[in-house]
């Protein structure tokens, strides 16, 4: 029997949206895996983290679409499996975020402070990163984080 290319793709796309739905439902009940982080500033001052991990292509493309609220302290790491200039966007995206890029090394190059919810535009890392740190937006700068700072986790090597 041959296989017509609508019909593969629809079996593709119903097995990216139970993924997806199944990502909702998880993160909706507070069952998501969430890890420890920790962003070193200047002084010694050192601020604690729960974070979700995307690491995989479909939890990157739905991040923390859909959310009405994140706990102030938690956020979502994007494990991007490369370094390269990349850009995000807030579509279906409810609350503002903080956008905090990531060298290999685990120092924040840039920060975009408060994405605008739903926006289509795309917010550059502006220069190469490994990885994008997410929170809710305004929590950077009333936690004094800054570019510069460094971000303590398993996926970044520090030395």
């Amino acid at each position: 029997m041959k296989l017509r290319w609508p019909f593969i793709l629809t079996i593709a796309g119903m097995v990216m949206a139970l993924a997806g739905a199944s990502y909702f439902v998880a993160a909706a009940n507070g069952d998501a895996h969430l890890e420890k982080l920790e962003i070193a500033g200047k002084g010694g001052v050192t601020r604690s983290f729960e974070v979700e991990i995307a690491a995989t292509p479909v939890d990157m493309e739905i991040g923390l679409m859909f959310r009405k609220s994140m706990e102030p302290d938690h956020g979502m790491l994007f494990e991007l499996g490369r370094t390269d200039v990349t850009r995000f966007w807030m579509k279906n995206t409810l609350i503002p975020l903080d956008m905090l890029f990531i060298a290999p090394d685990g120092t924040i190059k840039t920060i975009h402070e408060n994405a605008e919810p739903q926006s289509l535009e795309g917010i550059s890392s502006e220069v190469p990163v490994s990885g994008v740190l997410e929170l809710n937006g305004g929590r950077a700068r009333a936690l004094g984080i800054v570019a510069g700072d460094k971000v303590i986790h398993p996926y970044f090597s520090t030395p």
